[in-house]
Order: structure tokens, then sequence, then C-alpha cells
């Protein structure tokens, strides 16, 4: 195997993954400095009040673009299993 092609595919997988995970990864980190900022301004300290709306997001989320992220993957997949042979 060309090492510019093992380059290419662990770039392809690296993307993937990013784009995939970036959509919950982005909601939750939104939605936990918000939930920050009002505990700030409020003062309370809670640890269950900035788990759960996390939580409920992330579902959220995974509900409304799982079969999305699902797709890519699996697009994903299948491109990396219908290039191996051309690899060796």
């Amino acid at each position: 195997m060309n090492p510019d092609i093992a380059l290419h595919m662990l770039g392809e997988t690296f993307w993937t993954g990013l784009l995939v995970c970036a959509p919950v990864l982005g909601s939750v980190l939104l939605v936990g400095l918000i939930v920050s900022v009002f505990q700030v301004v409020t003062q309370i300290q809670d640890m269950s009040l900035t788990f759960i709306p996390k939580l409920v997001t992330a579902m959220l989320v995974l509900t409304t673009i799982g079969a999305w992220m699902l797709r890519e993957m699996a697009q994903f997949s299948s491109r990396l299993w219908i290039s191996i042979p051309s690899l060796f």
C-alpha cells in the first residue's frame, strides 16, 4: 500500500468522523454554555442542572439527524470496502 493512499484514507476517516460527531458535540456544547451562564447569573450550583439539558439535547439531535449520521457512516464504509481490492 502506498503511503499517500494510506494518508488519504486516514484523512477521509478523520473527516467523516468529524462530520458525523460535530452536530451532536456542537449542540451539547452550546447548551452547556447556556446552562453555565444561567448558573453563574442565578448562582445555582447543582450538578444535575448541567447534565440533564445536555443529555436531552444529545438525544434530540440524535433522534432528528440520526438517520443522516447512519447513512454517512454506511456510505463511508461502503467506499472503504469497495476500495480495498484496488489497494493491493
